[in-house]
């Protein structure tokens, strides 16, 4: 425990230097960059250790605040989320100080690195917290320095909007913890993790209602349906090294949140599962239908996150309501697989949010439309950046079908092993997953295909520089990762092994290879071969290249005779057979089209706009009606020093009534 408190205490210090040094932007990098790498360092081998070994690790500090403690502990649980952390954190910090350098030449980035290692600090410490209060303090922690830094470029308009809707929500979201852990520490007499054994003796309406409260919590965060809303935009007005923090990690939070409680609680009845699995595949199914419609590169990115964590929220649904019907075989591939797919993503999104921004770095723009042929400028960023999409489609030798390959795996099995009645329901979810897939593959085939190919579509494109090292090296390492994870899932497997045996105790976990998890193994050799196929290929055509040089000619122009640009497929055209053909009326975007009226083709516009229909219609205008009904209260603010004393004591006398009360009850 003493590596893990000297990693939290280099984020720290590094983020108090960074404000001592002040403008002095390339030191400041420098000083927030290898405190980063050396909290890396020290977490990563612990945490591998600590899978390995199957370890359990405490550290106990006495606190002066009542009820609290500083209580750590490093279990297999914490270890399973702290591993990603510090491995993306190493490549997003690399990033962050090549992304930043022209911006701290007339700005000063101590503010920006100061919360950067805050926020990495909280997220290691609500990991590794044992206390509640400990927790909701690294919560609240982790919340604010993620929304300074989502508020980075504050002087525009939709971000400070974004940013403000993340705080909001989140707030939301933490009000629900309060009550949670409230209502735990009163159960319990305690607010340490270890005395929340009386727990597990609840009754199933309080435990179902404190699942309630986990579910909305830690929801939000995790950017569960239909709590997702703050995600869309917060994520695109960050920084992208701050996006793929937050897409790659900081929203598992919530996931861990809810794994770490949830087995502190009752044996899930098979109703919470299916209520996740419900959840989870109404999520991935709607954040990539939407994900299909943006021309901006991170709001489809970020719309992905969405589709991922249903995703993760179908495999937790899956393991929980296997666990509850004594199905040991499909707990142990659901939970597997939602684990793999969980480190998976932390992998591809963080690849694909920083070749996301070295494009925006490189062309000055983040709409699809205004971008194409990058991969010809920008050939290293746009092979890592296919890279990430093939594993963001599920395609091999990358790593994005490996842990979405146990779930097909798991919906299989239930469907040819139990009766019809519950076989039919695992039947549809492979077709809905099948289909998830499907647009995913489509989406990301637009977005490569629009921003890498073909010619130029504006002239910031057309003059698209190369990006220094620190940008494009991250993605090389974390393509590679990819590539490495697609081909061997199997070391993978093992050290998630421990975690599995906390979501499926029942399980044989030593099993896994007899049980039907050598599949991505097998998935692992098929991807190699395909991999040696292209390689294959790719030197044939070399080859042929050396003795026959190609002579660059225009492409068909279908009988134009000078062919633009702006003639080939936008974002718009590329998807207008699925929005039409496909999604319900409410899913649908905002099309305005003046089409030409003439006989000779005049003057034609087209704007296609795809808000987020559930923020549209549903909770922008809650808040408002909220809004309203507040004004109602402003009579209470009445700018007097004496009126503000007196609610101070009428609060106060009521307390005070209210604890006499409760100590004569006892």
């Amino acid at each position: 425990m003493n590596a893990l408190l000297m990693a939290m205490g280099l984020l720290v210090v590094g983020a108090l230097l960074s404000l001592l040094i002040g403008r002095r932007s390339a030191l400041c990098s420098l000083c927030a960059v290898l405190s980063n790498l050396l909290a890396s360092v020290l977490v990563v081998p612990l945490a591998v250790r600590v899978l390995a070994g199957n370890l359990k690790l405490d550290f106990s500090w006495g606190w002066a605040v009542p009820g609290g403690s500083l209580n750590l502990q490093l279990d297999a649980l914490a270890a399973c989320f702290l591993l990603p952390i510090a491995l993306l954190n190493v490549c997003c910090a690399l990033y962050g100080a090549g992304y930043l350098r022209q911006e701290g030449h007339h700005r000063s980035l101590a503010p920006h690195w100061f919360f950067y290692n805050l926020m990495v600090a909280a997220m290691l410490l609500v990991v590794l917290a044992a206390n509640a209060l400990l927790f909701l303090a690294a919560w609240e922690v982790m919340t604010l320095a993620s929304f300074f830094l989502v508020a980075w470029d504050h002087q525009d308009e939709e971000v400070r909007r974004a940013a403000g809707l993340y705080l909001m929500v989140a707030h939301g979201g933490l009000t629900l913890l309060l009550l949670f852990f409230a209502q735990v520490g009163a159960l319990s007499g305690s607010f340490d993790f270890a005395a929340f054994g009386p727990l597990r003796q609840l009754p199933p309406l309080p435990a179902a209602l404190l699942f309630g409260l986990l579910l909305g919590g830690f929801g939000v965060k995790a950017g569960l349906l239909p709590l997702h809303i703050w995600l869309p935009g917060a994520h695109p007005a960050a920084p992208s090294h701050v996006s793929a923090m937050m897409s790659g990690v900081l929203v598992k939070t919530g996931l861990y949140g809810l794994l770490r409680f949830l087995l502190l609680l009752p044996p899930a009845p098979a109703w919470w599962g299916y209520l996740l699995a419900l959840l989870g595949i109404a999520g991935a199914l709607y954040g990539i239908t939407q994900a299909a419609l943006q021309s901006d590169i991170k709001r489809c990115l970020a719309y992905s996150t969405v589709e991922n964590l249903g995703i993760l929220f179908l495999g937790l649904g899956l393991t929980l309501a296997a666990q509850a019907q004594g199905r040991e075989l499909l707990a142990l591939l659901a939970g597997s697989g939602t684990l793999l797919h969980l480190w998976n993503h932390v992998l591809f999104k963080g690849l694909m949010f920083l070749g996301a921004g070295a494009l925006l770095q490189a062309s000055g723009s983040r709409d699809i439309n205004r971008l194409g042929g990058l991969l010809r400028r920008l050939p290293l960023v746009g092979l890592c950046w296919i890279g990430g999409a093939l594993a963001l489609s599920a395609v091999p030798p990358f790593n994005g079908l490996t842990g979405e390959a146990l779930l097909y795996l798991t919906l299989l099995q239930a469907a040819s092993t139990l009766p019809a009645a519950m076989a039919l329901p695992a039947v549809l979810l492979v077709g809905l997953l099948a289909l998830v897939g499907a647009i995913a593959l489509v989406t990301f085939v637009r977005l490569i295909g629009l921003s890498l190919l073909g010619a130029p579509r504006s002239a910031a494109a057309a003059q698209a520089r190369q990006v220094s090292p620190l940008l494009w090296l991250p993605l090389v390492l974390l393509c590679g990762a990819c590539l490495v994870a697609g081909l061997w899932p199997a070391p993978l497997l093992r050290l998630q092994a421990p975690v599995v045996a906390l979501l499926a105790p029942l399980a044989a976990v030593d099993s896994l290879p007899a049980s039907g998890l050598q599949l991505p193994q097998q998935l692992g050799c098929f991807g190699g071969a395909v991999l040696l196929l292209v390689l294959a290929v790719v030197g044939l055509l070399l080859g042929l290249r050396r003795r026959r040089p190609l002579r660059w000619q225009p492409t068909w122009g279908c009988g134009y005779v000078a062919p633009a640009a702006r003639q080939s497929y936008s974002a718009a055209g590329f998807s207008e057979l699925l929005f039409r053909r496909l999604l319900p009326r409410f899913l649908q975007p905002r099309v305005q089209l003046q089409a030409p009226a003439e006989l000779l083709a005049g003057a034609a516009r087209l704007n296609q706009q795809a808000p987020d229909p559930l923020l549209e219609s549903s909770w922008l205008p809650l808040m408002r009606r909220l809004a309203q009904d507040c004004q109602r209260l402003r009579w209470l603010q009445q700018g007097q020093l004496a009126i503000y004393l007196l609610y101070i004591f009428v609060t106060s006398a009521l307390l005070l009534v209210w604890t006499l009360w409760a100590g004569r009850g006892g």
